[in-house]
């Protein structure tokens, strides 16, 4: 489980084949990291396969299909959380890395101190789990949820996140991985079996 605030900006090093390596910043944590640890890419809960020559991960075909991990590139910023623990704070929301679907960045634009991100939702009516002031999970990132219309949705973004996620680089037309609140889904379920 995760909470949505990121500690680490990586880089991509390579994609080859299913086996992503990622090379993460230097003072980050990756030397306390262990084989086996869960770790949130961008929001994509993936398993640390080798730490030979960067960080590893070994990546599935529902992994290509769910997110938009197939698109990076070398170089690529991505999002870094690890799992949480017992006793850390929870300062985001429950994120638990299994990505709903991809999305895109539709607009941004500058009010005031902050941008404001416009993106829309993978579809198949995903966007029943919006509402105003909702959480939600963009590339990893714990957002608030901001006037939801029709598959779209803006989120305020700060300059601290602007400047420790991937948010800062991103551009329009830009996929994102996308993962609802889960108590939206658990609440359907619930009333759905009635």
């Amino acid at each position: 489980m995760f909470t949505g605030i990121i500690q680490a900006l990586g880089a991509v090093k390579s994609l080859n084949g299913f086996l992503l390596t990622l090379e993460t910043p230097t003072g980050a944590w990756e030397d306390e990291v262990k084989i086996g640890e869960s770790i949130a890419v961008n929001g994509c809960c993936l398993t640390v396969a080798s730490m030979d020559g960067g960080l590893q991960f070994a990546l599935s075909d529902e992994t290509f299909k769910r997110t938009n991990l197939g698109g990076l590139a070398p170089g690529s910023r991505v999002n870094l959380e690890r799992a949480l623990r017992a006793a850390d704070r929870m300062g985001g929301h429950i994120v638990q890395g299994h990505v709903d679907g991809v999305g895109e960045c539709l607009n941004i634009r500058q009010e005031e101190e902050c941008k404001v991100f416009r993106f829309g939702t993978p579809g198949g009516g995903s966007d029943r789990y919006l509402a105003d002031k909702c959480s939600i999970a963009v590339d990893g990132i714990s957002l608030t949820v901001v006037r939801p219309s029709a598959g779209a949705f803006d989120a305020w973004i700060i300059p601290h996140t602007l400047q420790n996620t991937n948010l800062g680089t991103m551009q329009v037309g830009q996929a994102v991985n996308m993962e609802f609140d889960i108590l939206y889904k658990y609440v359907e379920r619930l009333i759905g079996n009635r």
